[in-house]
């Protein structure tokens, strides 16, 4: 492998770790990500560090500052609801074309996949449970490109999710995904298409406690 492929190999794992940790709320928005820091737990040089910094910030999940280099971007609720508009349309539109082609075996995995949302006692668990869920109906679309942007949204609301419920999950029911999945064993994708447009733009609000001992509201899509 030329030394050139393996620099873009590493700054793909570096950026990968780091998109989980920032999702995840390990590096807590407006922290400044050290580059010589990095590098060092990489052992990389600092070319495959600018490179996962540039695809952190492709992704929304860092910027750039003048005189004060890359930061953990912070997110507000106009953010979280352009993300849930962007999911409804994107998944909609992957659902259109993935109905012709989904089998009862698919249904009945998605059905699981609800089973073990609505069993989970984290938000971690039950993220990964509902991720999957939305994934199993939309993946027959055959739209590679489509699924890619579907999953970077899930990323996004992934991130707002575990700002929000880090501690004190409530495990709940999932009525929308019954409906839906009800819906398309009928034959009635449009029916499944707008309560998937609805449920994926719903958003939940919780007080939560800032490091300062106030609380403040986050907001995070739950669907």
């Amino acid at each position: 492998m030329s030394a050139a492929k393996k620099e873009e190999t590493l700054a793909v794992r570096i950026s990968r770790t780091l998109a989980d940790r920032i999702i995840a709320g390990a590096i807590a928005p407006g922290t400044r990500l050290r580059q010589d820091h990095i590098a060092e737990e990489f052992g990389a040089s600092h070319v495959p560090v600018r490179e996962a910094f540039r695809r952190l910030e492709a992704q929304g999940l860092a910027v750039s500052e003048p005189r004060r280099g890359v930061r953990v971007a912070s997110f507000q609720l106009s953010e979280v609801k352009e993300v849930a508009e962007m999911r409804a349309a994107l998944e909609v539109l992957a659902l259109k074309h993935a109905a012709p082609h989904l089998t009862p075996a698919i249904l009945d995995a998605a059905e699981e996949a609800t089973r073990a949302g609505d069993a989970s006692r984290d938000v971690r668990s039950w993220e990964e449970a509902n991720r999957r869920f939305h994934r199993l109906i939309v993946t027959p679309c055959g739209m590679p490109r489509l699924l890619a942007a579907i999953d970077d949204l899930h990323q996004a609301s992934a991130r707002f999710l575990f700002a929000a419920w880090r501690s004190n999950w409530e495990a709940q029911t999932d009525h929308d995904h019954q409906a839906i999945l009800s819906a398309l064993r009928q034959g009635e994708v449009d029916a499944a298409c707008t309560i998937l447009s609805r449920h994926v733009q719903w958003i939940g609000r919780r007080p939560v406690a800032t490091a300062g001992g106030a609380t403040r509201d986050a907001f995070a899509i739950i669907g």
